[in-house]
């Protein structure tokens, strides 16, 4: 693995850090009026999310985390419950790679199979998986929407077919499909039934 210098530490590098990878999201190079100039990093865990400050001098380093970025297809999931096992297969090679439920974070709201996604590798192993920025769901259980009535702010809950819950406008119906936005969580536009 490399070794990252003070030079070296940008945005959107990997690090090591306490044995865990983590990207930096923010490095800002502060030189004072008096004594000696420094970097401040912002860093955010690519394990579990959890971000920290640090203060790098000139002759701090870090290793450069051994972190890659792939597309990669869902193939299948196995197992019920928190016991499920999401199965990736890399495009290119047609390798398989397992996730468990804490490596897909929330992304598992939105995933039901076949569909393309950003996945971290690390040592080997699926570390993080982000998926598609739009996803098409069915809806599998909502209120039936009565005209007029937009008391509560003109939006029901529905739950999809991946077990997510989402708030609708009263004209959508069971049975059809909606458009996510899997950044926000929130509801897009109908695509149809």
């Amino acid at each position: 693995m490399a070794t990252l210098g003070l030079n070296d530490v940008k945005t959107g590098k990997k690090i090591l850090h306490n044995g865990d990878p983590w990207v930096i999201t923010e490095a800002d190079f502060i030189k004072p009026g008096k004594g000696q100039a420094f970097t401040r990093i912002r860093i955010r865990n690519l394990k579990d999310g959890r971000t920290t400050e640090q203060t790098l001098k000139s002759s701090d380093s870090f290793e450069e985390a051994d972190a890659v970025d792939t597309d990669m297809q869902l193939s299948f999931i196995d197992g019920i419950g928190n016991d499920r096992v999401w199965n990736f297969m890399n495009m290119e090679t047609f390798e398989m790679f397992p996730a468990s439920l804490a490596a897909m974070g929330d992304a598992w709201k939105w995933l039901k199979g076949e569909e393309e996604c950003v996945v971290t590798l690390f040592n080997g192993g699926i570390i993080a998986v982000q998926p598609p920025k739009f996803v098409e769901l069915k809806i599998t259980e909502t209120d039936p929407g009565v005209r007029g009535d937009t008391s509560g702010g003109g939006g029901k809950p529905a739950t999809l077919e991946t077990g997510a819950v989402v708030r609708v406008p009263l004209f959508v119906n069971q049975d059809e499909i909606i458009k996510v936005d899997t950044r926000t969580g929130e509801y897009d536009s109908r695509v149809g039934k």
